[in-house]
């Protein structure tokens, strides 16, 4: 994990079924230590979506970001990202379909949400309001 001035945490993840477990336990953990607890369970949930996508797409490390608020204002920024550059796309599962529902959780949980091409892969993004 690297911390930047206690505003940024990061990790990188292997492409193993293990690492949606982890990347919840540290996201948890580390919204714990920035007092935003109550933003936990929509994060964990949101991440866990997110690299389980990362998971069944692409072969590599799974990068996982948090960027906390600094004004009161600011939302929680959380990024995954994964070296597949093929961008995702919202699809409406229907209801026998055993996934494809992550991003539209993504979409109607957060305030703001994207996708980004990188260097060597994509990311995905999104924003959760503060806490009241």
């Amino acid at each position: 994990m690297i911390h930047t001035d206690g505003k940024v945490a990061e990790w990188t993840f292997p492409a193993d079924p293990g690492s949606v477990r982890a990347a919840r336990t540290f996201v948890r953990s580390q919204l714990r230590a920035w007092g935003l607890e109550s933003l936990g369970d929509v994060t964990a949930l949101l991440v866990s979506e997110l690299v389980t996508n990362c998971l069944q797409h692409a072969m590599g490390p799974i990068d996982v970001r948090l960027v906390r608020p600094t004004e009161p204002l600011d939302g929680l920024l959380v990024e995954v990202s994964d070296p597949l550059p093929d961008l995702p796309h919202e699809r409406a599962a229907r209801l026998e379909d055993e996934g494809g529902r992550g991003l539209h959780l993504v979409a109607c949980s957060a305030r703001r949400w994207g996708t980004r091409p990188g260097a060597a892969g994509k990311t995905v993004w999104f924003e959760l309001a503060p806490p009241d």
